[in-house]
């Protein structure tokens, strides 16, 4: 599958509210440098009247290049650096040299076109949140696994059991690639868009980084399936969502536990009474 990348000059506040709008609008996968935010779309979704409208309120410019899927281990690979979080967890490619010393946890991840590297800080928040939970003997789900890092760290961390979900065959694919060459054997990914059909399993713990509409769109559901005293962790947020994001899942009666911040982007867990 074809991706369209855009490329959009802009300044680090505003690049953090493009990435929230341009997720909404069906954007997946960003880089950003110190002047510009690069974000990717599968072409068959790309609608250039949306784009403009969200590019024209802000006053800014953009170019639009087509990468063929062939084409992508080339685009990452000159620009994909080893990622750190803190001495907990290092996220890193085959051909970089392993990290030991230097973390607890390594994981090796091939992105593709899927999200999750651990540069953008919604999941290096994530992994943050996930460093102070005990894993260990519990099931797990991942909702909107994209590369699979979250749920091969949750492997990694002791869970006896990891499901993932992700609407995009290639996300699946690549989850899986990751899943095996991380030897995550307990990690179970298919595809799928929604939850509501996730009824026959509760789990102990639900990672769920994806976007601001989606998480208050699926709140009821992600309550469902979680077990009494369960653990729901989410980021895809601004700081500026967190009234709303809390809101809904009081009336779910899901309870702020902890939370990072990092880069205006914000990552919650919630307890499940």
């Amino acid at each position: 599958m074809s991706h369209i990348a855009i490329t959009v000059s802009a300044p680090s506040g505003l690049k953090d509210i493009l990435v929230a709008q341009l997720s909404d609008a069906g954007y997946e996968g960003f880089e950003e440098t110190a002047e510009t935010l690069v974000a990717y779309i599968p072409e068959t979704l790309f609608d250039e009247a949306v784009l403009q409208g969200i590019l024209h309120d802000h006053g800014v410019d953009y170019t639009k290049e087509t990468i063929a899927q062939a084409n992508w281990n080339a685009v990452w690979e000159s620009s994909f650096e080893p990622v750190l979080v803190e001495g907990f967890c290092g996220i890193r490619a085959a051909f970089h040299a392993p990290l030991e010393g230097k973390v607890l946890h390594e994981i090796i991840i091939t992105p593709k076109m899927s999200f999750g590297t651990g540069h953008h800080a919604t999941t290096y928040s994530m992994i943050k949140l996930m460093r102070d939970v005990d894993f260990a003997g519990k099931e797990v789900f991942d909702f909107g696994t994209g590369t699979g890092i979250l749920a091969i760290l949750a492997e990694k961390l002791g869970a006896a059991r990891v499901d993932a979900i992700d609407i995009d065959s290639w996300a699946v694919e690549n989850s899986l690639e990751n899943a095996a060459a991380n030897g995550a054997g307990r990690v179970q990914i298919w595809q799928a868009d929604q939850l509501d059909n996730i009824t026959s399993q509760q789990y102990d713990i639900l990672l769920a980084n994806i976007n601001r509409n989606i998480l208050l769109a699926n709140m009821g559901h992600m309550k469902k399936i979680l077990k009494m005293g369960g653990l729901l962790i989410l980021s895809g947020i601004l700081q500026e969502d967190e009234p709303a994001i809390v809101k809904a899942a009081a009336m779910e009666n899901l309870y702020p536990a902890r939370k990072s911040l990092r880069e205006h982007w914000l990552a919650l867990s919630f307890r499940a009474d």
